[in-house]
């Protein structure tokens, strides 16, 4: 099925405008006619008159219904059905997603949003819409029928995805340093004390950030689709030895095995740079299974494998590998929430730095009233160590490891399509050697676009 037939099925699924009737304006045919209207009479008559597809007609008296305060939702959708009706998309997502900023709750609106979005080639961001208007348990079948048809639509055509962000961000450990002043060294029977140089041990500071997020998903037939990736950060301090630059690339191909049921494998590469120096290059594969339940909720696999090497210290060269498994769910007509375990290895040349890791993951977020967008995750894990670091122990290192993360974003505030964005994370690591512990807040106050 091809895209415009696809939103026809929809736009025919979806609840129609009352049915046409004769218009006042109708009674007004060769002579100047006055009317003094009731709202609920005017918007009566701009009904019928978008029933009756006479949109040029019903515009400035929708435009009235602006100045009517209880009247708003309606002012919003009508001039959004309109401007959809009429080729205007972008002010017809304009004005749904207004009706959505102050109630996330209107199905029927998230599902104008969607067709809009649809038609104008954003098939990511009208998925999405999609999916959690899906989850209203209040829908006809013949509209769950249709959308579940445009999500298959969607998943056959080419998508694109686009993430922009920047700011600057307050950090109380930019080097993620130990918080302790010394560290005992063995030698031999003596375990002697020694102070720690300020540069090992935490800073604090504030830097200056943009990040970048995009994908590209072509369909080349068969339900295989060629994938490309790109990830990229960094951040900037006045002290250039704390700069952070980090990206990702990644190419492969995803084949959908059923209408549910989709896997994929990627090559990847990728480096991090510290200060001046080149501290890691990676490469390798990633690839993963996602599995849709129901119209709510879905399961996901993905495996990890690359091959590291550390210029600035060869001790760290080795492999690294990662087993994630995650589950999530539409709680609410827009609020998300995911559940996942790992299991992570890192075997590098130097054992004392080799270490299986264990743990959860956890997170919900979505949409809330007047605008705003929140997510809060966590995690919690175990990591043990193959073997010891003698100068400072005779047993392997353990350590605990926890994070926090909030982020608070508010669509109704909009320039240029940026959107001002909060975050916070805080990490804390408690290791059986207290040179390894640390404890990490970071703060990110940034505008952000999503396309």
């Amino acid at each position: 099925m091809h895209k415009p037939a696809a939103l026809a099925l929809l736009a025919t699924a979806l609840a129609p405008l009352p049915a046409a009737a004769q218009a006042l304006i109708d009674q007004c045919v060769a002579h100047t006619c006055k009317a003094r209207l009731s709202p609920g009479e005017l918007l009566d008559e701009v009904q019928k008159l978008v029933s009756a597809k006479r949109y040029a007609e019903a515009k400035p008296m929708v435009e009235a219904l602006a100045g009517i305060p209880q009247l708003t939702f309606h002012y919003r959708f009508l001039t959004g059905y309109i401007a959809e009706q009429t080729g205007d998309l972008p002010r017809a997502v304009e004005m749904f997603r207004a009706i959505l900023v102050n109630d996330p709750k209107q199905t029927r609106v998230r599902l104008e949003l969607a067709r809009a979005l649809f038609a104008m080639g954003q098939t990511q961001s009208a998925d999405r819409e999609f999916r959690l208007a899906e989850a209203d348990r209040d829908l006809p079948p013949d509209v769950l029928r249709t959308i579940r048809l445009a999500r298959n639509v969607i998943r056959s055509k080419r998508a694109w995805t686009l993430n922009i962000d920047g700011g600057f961000a307050p950090d109380t450990n930019i080097n993620n340093a130990t918080g302790a002043d010394s560290v005992t060294v063995l030698f031999g029977p003596l375990a002697i004390p020694l102070a720690l140089s300020p540069d090992a041990r935490a800073r604090s500071g504030t830097g200056h950030f943009a990040t970048i997020e995009s994908g590209l998903k072509l369909p080349v037939g068969g339900g295989v689709s060629i994938l490309g990736d790109l990830d990229a950060s960094k951040t900037v301090y006045s002290d250039s030895r704390f700069n952070d630059f980090s990206y990702e690339i990644a190419g492969g191909a995803e084949v959908a095995l059923s209408q549910t049921l989709r896997v994929r494998m990627q090559a990847v590469g990728a480096d991090r740079v510290f200060g001046q120096h080149l501290i890691t290059r990676q490469f390798g594969v990633k690839g993963g299974a996602e599995i849709d339940l129901d119209s709510a909720s879905r399961v996901g696999v993905q495996l990890d494998i690359r091959h590291t090497a550390s210029p600035f210290d060869n001790n760290y060269n080795g492999w690294q590998s990662g087993l994630y498994a995650t589950y999530e769910r539409v709680v609410a007509r827009s609020i998300v929430a995911s559940g996942g375990v790992f299991v992570r290895r890192d075997s590098f040349r130097a054992a004392p730095y080799s270490s299986v890791e264990v743990g959860l993951l956890t997170g919900i977020g979505g949409e809330l009233p007047a605008g705003f967008n929140v997510a809060f995750g966590g995690s919690l894990s175990r990591a043990l160590y193959d073997a010891p670091i003698t100068i400072f122990s005779p047993d392997p290192r353990h350590d605990w490891r926890y994070s926090l993360r909030a982020t608070v974003g508010n669509r109704a505030f909009n320039w240029k399509g940026f959107s001002p964005t909060i975050g916070v994370t805080w990490s804390r690591m408690d290791s059986t050697l207290p040179l390894y512990a640390n404890n990490r807040t970071r703060f990110r106050f940034a505008i952000a676009r999503y396309f």
